[in-house]
């Protein structure tokens, strides 16, 4: 069985958002089926940072990338997910 990375953006709901904290609730919602492969910090504008998170999962899941968003949107601190591109690996 073949894995998917999704590339996404990760937009906290304010400046005050402690992006460090925010990666480790990420961690702890997340199912074991989900992998954070890397994760960076991004700027986007008047002081305001964002992560981009790399995240691998099974390519097989019904519905795509639609429970990830959910997950990720229950998180608090996080204002809005961007999926940028989903792409198939067989590295991992």
């Amino acid at each position: 069985m073949g894995k998917v990375i999704v590339a996404l953006r990760v937009n906290p709901d304010s400046d005050s958002v402690n992006l460090d904290n925010l990666i480790d609730d990420i961690r702890a919602a997340l199912p074991k089926h989900y992998e954070i492969l890397r994760y960076e910090k991004h700027y986007i504008a008047f002081g305001l940072y964002g992560l981009m998170l790399y995240i691998a999962m099974p390519e097989d899941f019904e519905g795509g990338t639609e429970e990830l968003e959910r997950i990720l949107s229950s998180v608090n601190g996080i204002s809005s997910i961007d999926i940028e591109y989903v792409t198939r690996t067989d590295a991992l």
